[in-house]
């Protein structure tokens, strides 16, 4: 059973290509700190090159890019962790269900679905917009992530990032085939038909994900 909080499972290189965002940016992000403690965790590689970054991990990398995406500040995105961690006594604040956004500011659930804006207090007079947790899927026995869905691949193929299929690797959450292997016997020559039949898959969604993938 993989640790979704210490076992690696892909280099910050691999997060950084399947989210779709500079490489440079996530060994930034590694480094950035809130609270005393990293904003994206990492854990120590067994050997030089070898995955440090560990699921949950991937899961705070999505959702700070989500949260800079809709062009919320570093110092708010800090604020809202540093203010997670505090009221909940937990080091993983992005992987939770604790932050939300309206895309303007940063608010934090607590009990009760009682929702406060980092900074002062003050409740939203409107309704708050969490479009960017929609492709997390949440554990009910932790309350932290389960499995990411990766937003590039359409809904003909799904494609989601869970830590107990392909040891972090990209699977189709369908059949957990991983997208390597599908994507590489399409590269080995045979028809996106041929591809489907081996995985039980359609050719549309075979063809969807090597498209995405950028093999086609």
């Amino acid at each position: 059973m993989v640790d979704k909080f210490t076992d690696p499972l892909l280099t910050p290189k691999e997060v950084a290509r399947h989210l779709r965002i500079p490489e440079s940016t996530m060994y930034y992000w590694l480094g950035e700190q809130a609270n005393g403690a990293p904003l994206v965790h990492r854990v120590e590689a067994e050997k030089r090159g070898w995955p440090s970054v560990p699921f949950v991990a991937v899961v705070e990398a999505y959702v700070l890019r989500s949260l800079r995406d809709l062009g919320l500040t570093k110092r708010k995105i800090r604020e809202a962790a540093a203010e997670v961690r505090r009221s909940f006594a937990t080091p993983y604040a992005l992987a939770t269900q604790q932050i939300m956004t309206d895309g303007i500011d940063i608010f934090v659930q607590y009990a009760g679905d009682d929702l406060a804006r980092v900074g002062d207090g003050q409740r939203p007079i409107r309704e708050v917009i969490d479009d960017y947790l929609h492709y997390i899927d949440w554990d009910v026995s932790d309350g932290f992530a389960g499995s990411l869905r990766l937003r590039q691949y359409t809904d003909v193929a799904p494609v989601i990032i869970d830590p107990r299929f392909g040891w972090g690797a990209p699977v189709l959450a369908s059949t957990k085939v991983p997208v390597d292997a599908v994507v590489n016997l399409w590269l080995a020559g045979e028809s996106f038909e041929d591809v489907a039949y081996e995985y039980d898959l359609t050719a549309a969604q075979v063809e969807a994900v090597c498209r995405v993938a950028g093999a086609a």
